[in-house]
């Protein structure tokens, strides 16, 4: 069978969300702190414009939408974020991403509708510190589709507090993206071993659409 026909029954609408992790301008555009990492965004751009067909997907199917987003402030700050860039020997300007009020924390090239679940985060993880699980389990929503950045980071650690909190999760594959290809495709193997199924944007809109 197809990934397609494998996948079909498993994200149906009715009990299927799409979680939209991270798509920020910090991350994503040379404007942003990722422009001081890194100078090809090849990889990044075709993931978002396979994040956008999914969100397209999602409103024609009546598929609920998750937007997740890092925004940060000093004073929540953890210490252990803090000591671990200490130790790596970065600066404290470094913690300085996707900070409340600044551009660095809008989206980018993707935006919220009425009726969508909004979900600001202090870290990586979208259910540590925030209302995901109750707002989800609110719509009698059971299992996740996963896209967004990074595939390595912000992606594998909400993948697996799904898996943990009782959700089926789903990462779509070439939806996602890191800042290198090894990270990836190691994020991905992880979390395909362990906890999640990998599909891609393909098969998701055509069951979707």
């Amino acid at each position: 069978m197809s990934l397609k026909e494998v996948t079909a029954p498993m994200i149906a609408p009715p009990r299927t969300a799409l979680v939209v992790v991270d798509v920020q301008v910090d991350f994503l555009s040379p404007a942003g702190a990722a422009g001081r990492w890194i100078s090809d965004f090849a990889a990044l751009d075709a993931a978002l414009r396979r994040v956008q067909a999914l969100i397209a997907a999602a409103r024609i199917a009546r598929v609920p939408v998750a937007f997740l987003r890092v925004v940060t402030r000093p004073e929540t700050d953890t210490d252990a974020l803090k000591l671990l860039h200490a130790r790596k020997g970065h600066s404290e300007a470094s913690l300085a991403i996707c900070r409340a009020g600044t551009s660095g924390a809008d989206y980018h090239h993707v935006r919220p509708l009425p009726g969508d679940i909004e979900i600001e985060k202090p870290l990586y993880s979208g259910f540590v510190g925030t209302d995901l699980d109750a707002r989800l389990r609110a719509r009698g929503v059971d299992t996740l589709v996963l896209a967004g950045f990074t595939t390595d980071c912000c992606v594998d650690c909400t993948a697996r507090d799904a898996f943990h909190r009782n959700y089926n999760v789903f990462v779509v594959a070439d939806a996602c993206a890191a800042y290198e290809a090894d990270l990836h495709q190691g994020a991905l193997a992880g979390l395909s071993r362990n906890c999640a199924l990998l599909t891609d944007t393909r098969a998701v809109v055509e069951i979707w659409s």
